[in-house]
């Protein structure tokens, strides 16, 4: 009974943090000009003002959350993460136009320990702004760009088979950003959607 009682205030917890999440860009660029560049840096900067929860409750609040590293400094991790995803991203680009990408993480709330075990659903919470400049002249190429790349959290038996397959949360994170990318870039599948979860 006393089981039954918690799993329904974990649901009645996370269904008020429930509701519709996407992965949305404006564009996607033209993909003639994006395949002119190549990308020569990837600079990612986590502004000092994101607040950073590490509780590991169902639904913290905060602007990073993040367990997909050992404790330390997860505005660091959270820049190692979003430039993996972005350099993989942009690694088909081989034209003769060198560019700098800048990113500037919004969001980047992962899930936790607790969310992982207990939780029914969950949602990866993650928007970024992107500018590509001139690597030469410093002049933007393109304008920023706001990115939201929600995903689908793996949770329960879900999170632990893929785990032992290797599809962490930090492997299937950086492949979703760098579909992302080149979904936005124009030189991949368009990644833009909807989906509606249990989330915060």
């Amino acid at each position: 009974m006393l089981r039954f009682s918690l799993g329904v205030a974990v649901v009645l917890l996370l269904a008020g943090c429930g509701g519709r999440f996407s992965t949305s860009y404006e564009g996607p660029l033209q993909a003639d000009v994006a395949r002119n560049w190549s990308v020569v840096d990837v600079q990612v900067d986590v502004p000092d003002t994101l607040v950073v929860n590490d509780a590991n409750v169902l639904a913290p609040r905060g602007d990073i959350v993040w367990h997909g590293d050992p404790a330390g400094d997860r505005r660091a991790q959270v820049a190692t993460v979003v430039e993996a995803g972005v350099r993989e991203g942009v690694a088909p680009l081989s034209g003769a136009n060198p560019v700098i990408f800048g990113v500037t993480v919004q969001e980047f709330h992962a899930v936790t320990p607790r969310a992982i075990n207990s939780a029914p659903a969950a949602v990866h919470n993650i928007s970024f702004t992107v500018q590509v400049f001139d690597a030469n002249t410093a002049v933007p190429l393109s304008p920023p760009t706001l990115i939201e790349a929600d995903l689908e959290a793996l949770v329960g038996a879900g999170a632990l088979i893929a785990a032992q397959e290797g599809r962490t949360q930090k492997v299937r994170i950086t492949r979703h950003i760098a579909q992302v990318i080149q979904g936005w870039l124009g030189i991949g599948p368009d990644q833009r959607r909807k989906f509606t979860s249990l989330g915060r």
